[in-house]
């Protein structure tokens, strides 16, 4: 690592933000697990690092005594290359190590930690000034006609009397205002609310304020340490891998096109199965293209391999989600990219259906139901594709024997 030389201290040896995955951009320093003067070696571990996908252990690539750690514990988005630490060599004095000026890496560094609390002082100290109007509007609820009518000329409607159903101030209201500013008459009608200015002040607080007026359209943060008053909200920090998950389901929703197709599968037959694969079997079935060894141990059930037809592990294919085991009977599932499918499946659930008996007398019978919903991309798999998938694999589901003969 370069050595950071200055005018009379001892030369440090920079510990830079590593890249921990391939595709982090920023870490969390959970913890260091070396103090202030420790000696180092190459390989011991510095620190632990939360990244995009999850805590890793920072490794040194070099020896020496830790001299200063410029990133405390806690400290977020963290950029990769920042300096977050110094590193002095073995008999040399850690303890005046050469610290960088105000305005290298490590100053911009601390504000991640620090700056959190004064985030939200700042928009606290600008947000009255900039609710004012818009408090002044909430007092009387607008059509969509007046509030065009009154931002175009400029018109206050707090003074007016709304005539429209449950206080909406209506088109009319507003041309009647319009007409008597044109004429210079001042307004006759008695204000709605007095004392308007009163009200930024008083809408976190005060209840006969939101109990005449609508709310305000974010609520206040609550104040750490005490007891979150009404109408306040506690904002939590995502971690990186919550971040990441809405980061690629939010670029999978607008930039993939999905399809849906749903089917209710009767499963009788896979639950009259699984009691036999409950006692240590293993059946081989292929399906859909792909190869898959179920393994049966103990009470579960589950996939041990799968093998594409070619002999090659599969991946990038689809994946399954299942909310059954939450009591959820059917659900829409988002494409996880580069995956071109999902299949949401559901709880299994009773069911009456009327049957014919072989006599051809018509008599109700229970049977379990299950409802597994596809979702698609548009661009791979057509709507066709997606029906004679389904179609197969309610098939095979209801008579598992298929499975066998393939």
């Amino acid at each position: 690592m370069p050595l950071l030389r200055g005018a009379g201290g001892t030369p440090g040896i920079k510990v830079l933000m590593p890249a921990l995955s391939p595709t982090m951009e920023e870490g969390n320093i959970v913890k260091w697990l070396k103090k202030e003067g420790e000696t180092v070696n190459v390989g011991d571990a510095l620190c632990e690092i939360e990244t995009d996908k999850a805590v890793v252990t920072m490794e040194s690539s070099d020896e020496g005594i830790l001299a200063k750690i410029l990133v405390e514990e806690g400290s977020k988005n963290v950029r990769l290359g920042s300096l977050i630490g110094l590193l002095v060599e073995e008999g040399q004095d850690w303890k005046q190590v050469e610290i960088p000026a105000a305005g290298s890496d490590p100053s911009s560094l601390a504000p991640p930690a620090s700056a959190r609390p004064s985030a939200p002082a700042s928009p606290s100290v600008s947000a009255p000034p900039k609710l004012e109007p818009q408090l002044g509007k909430l007092q009387v609820r607008l059509s969509p006609a007046a509030r065009n009518i009154l931002e175009t000329h400029g018109l206050d409607p707090s003074n007016v009397t709304p005539t429209g159903p449950r206080g909406i101030f209506t088109k009319e209201d507003a041309l009647k205002l319009l007409q008597e500013k044109q004429k210079g008459k001042p307004t006759e009608l008695k204000p709605m609310v007095s004392p308007a200015p009163l009200q930024p002040a008083a809408v976190p607080s005060a209840s006969p304020a939101t109990a005449a007026y609508p709310r305000p359209a974010v609520p206040p943060l609550s104040i750490p340490g005490q007891p979150a008053a009404l109408g306040t909200f506690t904002e939590i920090p995502a971690s990186n891998i919550r971040r990441v998950i809405a980061k690629r389901l939010t670029e999978s929703k607008t930039t993939i096109p999905h399809a849906y197709a749903a089917a209710d599968c009767n499963i009788d037959a896979v639950l009259k199965l699984r009691k036999q694969l409950a006692k240590g079997t293993i059946l081989k079935f292929s399906f859909a293209g792909l190869s898959v060894e179920l393994t049966g141990k103990g009470k579960l059930m589950f996939p041990s391999q799968i093998i594409a037809n070619h002999g090659k592990p599969c991946r990038s294919v689809m994946c399954i989600s299942n909310l059954g085991m939450f009591g959820i009977s059917g659900f829409t599932a988002v494409i996880n990219p580069p995956q071109a499918c999902i299949l949401a499946v559901g709880r299994a659930r009773p069911e009456l259906r009327i049957v014919e008996d072989e006599e051809g007398n018509e008599k109700l019978e229970q049977h379990q139901r299950m409802t597994v919903t596809l979702s698609s991309d548009g661009r791979v798999v057509d709507d066709e594709l997606a029906s004679k998938f389904l179609e197969t694999l309610k098939a095979n589901i209801e008579n598992p024997i298929r499975l066998a003969l393939c």
